[in-house]
């Protein structure tokens, strides 16, 4: 696990109630939450909130980001079009995991329609439980980063 404990939480408006069900959850396990929202369950697009929780993460203001939309894609498109960001969607904590240890993934997407809260918060303790295990795996991370 990450030695900075901050980590940004967004998501559009489709995903606000499991969004805030994670920070809750991530808050007790001693993480400082920032939850960027958005508060209302007003439509709104996703993209701009991809965008602003992954310029927290590549600025170094948060460690990790966990974002969400319905099914958690299409934020992550607009994540990762930040330079610095490695953000995966997850539906099993197998994969949750994966991505940080073989991928150095510092965010984490999830789709609000795709897994209910109980998955959803495996997936997160998988993501935030796991670290990068450097290797082989550091070659390929510099191989994507250079793209």
């Amino acid at each position: 696990m990450t030695a900075n404990k901050r980590i940004v939480l967004s998501s559009d408006h489709a995903a606000i109630d499991l969004r805030r069900a994670v920070a809750d959850h991530i808050a007790a396990q001693g993480w400082d939450v920032l939850d960027i929202g958005p508060t209302t369950t007003e439509s709104t697009h996703y993209p701009l909130h991809g965008k602003a929780a992954a310029e927290k993460v590549a600025s170094g203001d948060c460690a990790l980001g966990i974002i969400l939309c319905g099914t958690g894609q299409g934020i992550m498109m607009a994540a990762n079009k930040v330079p610095g960001i490695r953000c995966g969607v997850c539906s099993d904590t197998f994969s949750a995991a994966m991505i940080r240890q073989h991928n150095d993934a510092n965010m984490l997407s999830i789709g609000a329609r795709v897994v209910g809260e109980g998955l959803a918060l495996e997936i997160v303790d998988a993501f935030l439980g796991a670290d990068f295990e450097g290797g082989r795996h550091a070659t390929r991370v510099e191989m994507i980063e250079a793209s």
